[in-house]
């Protein structure tokens, strides 16, 4: 075998293995789901807590055998209920509103079982603003998101907390639609910037943009425009990708498991990688792009979906 043929077969070795691994190894990243309804002075509030996440921070598995019963899910209740209630703060003004843990309950969402914390808080005066101080599992996984829906008179809020922005007040009045895209663009930038799995498959994908393929060789490009408007197909596509997945999903016309979700989108950020190494695909990786934009979507519709947002607000995100 010529050595030339045979650095080849290592690199195609070397990058299924990194295929299984990654697909192996995928799983949704840590989150929660936090839901708020405003009334007057109360907010009445459901938690949904994973209960991996949980059994990571106070050990739930009693018996280690990789299983958490109902029973022992019950005789941690008040663990449970102590834990996150302690990692969470509503505030009108300078003033606390107390809560008070109100009945535990088992859901399931895309990824799994959670904990479902029903709780109460008091405030002293009525609701016109609120600030939310989150801190669960930040101290345990840095990564860790809070997904939050808040309910009021004045119409539905969503916002994701996380150990950057841990407290963010919410001023409960009616906004117009100008303010409304604003804030969802924000989210959405922030999204794409913020998920590695974003960011790895687009710089791998984006790294031959201002390359050419000479002789099994990587060299500079020397045309600058050809370069900059490949960057642009390259985005354009992705980005056109993840807005297709959201609409179908808001529609209810698509739904895809999520452990397969999460195993494509790691299996994407190493084909992407193994494609600068050895290419198999050069002059249209916005086809590339497309297709696992398609798929990375679908990570972040599974997460909207488990909001339970109206179907219409679910739409304009």
């Amino acid at each position: 075998m010529a050595p030339a043929t045979l650095r080849e077969s290592s690199w195609i070795l070397f990058c299924t293995a990194l295929l299984i691994s990654a697909t192996a190894s995928a799983h949704k990243p840590s989150d929660s789901y936090l839901s708020l309804r405003v009334t007057d002075k109360q907010v009445a509030g459901q938690w949904d807590i994973a209960l991996r996440d949980l059994d990571y921070a106070l050990g739930l598995d009693t018996n280690q055998n990789n299983q958490i019963t109902w029973n022992e899910l019950r005789a941690q209740h008040r663990a449970i209920a102590s834990y996150a209630l302690s990692h969470l703060q509503l505030s009108v003004g300078d003033s606390l509103c107390p809560t008070t843990a109100a009945a535990h309950l088992v859901d399931h969402h895309s990824d799994g079982a959670y904990a479902v914390l029903r709780f109460t808080a008091t405030c002293p005066v009525r609701v016109t603003a609120l600030t939310i101080d989150y801190r669960l599992f930040f101290d345990l996984d840095p990564q860790h998101k809070g997904l939050l829906r808040l309910d009021s008179p004045a119409g539905q809020r969503t916002a994701v907390v996380d150990s950057d922005r841990p407290r963010q007040s919410f001023a409960l009045k009616h906004r117009g639609w100008l303010v409304e895209f604003g804030q969802y663009l924000k989210l959405g930038i922030w999204h794409i910037w913020s998920g590695f799995d974003h960011l790895l498959f687009l710089f791998s994908l984006l790294l031959p943009a201002v390359l050419r393929r000479r002789n099994k060789q990587w060299a500079a490009s020397p045309d600058l425009r050809a370069s900059l408007w490949d960057v642009a197909k390259v985005i354009s596509a992705f980005t056109l990708a993840h807005s297709v997945t959201l609409i179908l999903a808001a529609l209810g016309f698509v739904t895809i498991p999520t452990r397969l979700v999460e195993s494509t989108i790691a299996a994407s950020v190493v084909l992407a990688a193994c494609n600068n190494l050895y290419p198999f695909v050069l002059e249209r990786r916005w086809m590339l792009a497309f297709t696992f934009g398609l798929i990375q979507g679908f990570g972040f519709a599974s997460v909207l979906s488990d909001l339970n947002l109206e179907p219409g607000t679910l739409l304009t995100k």
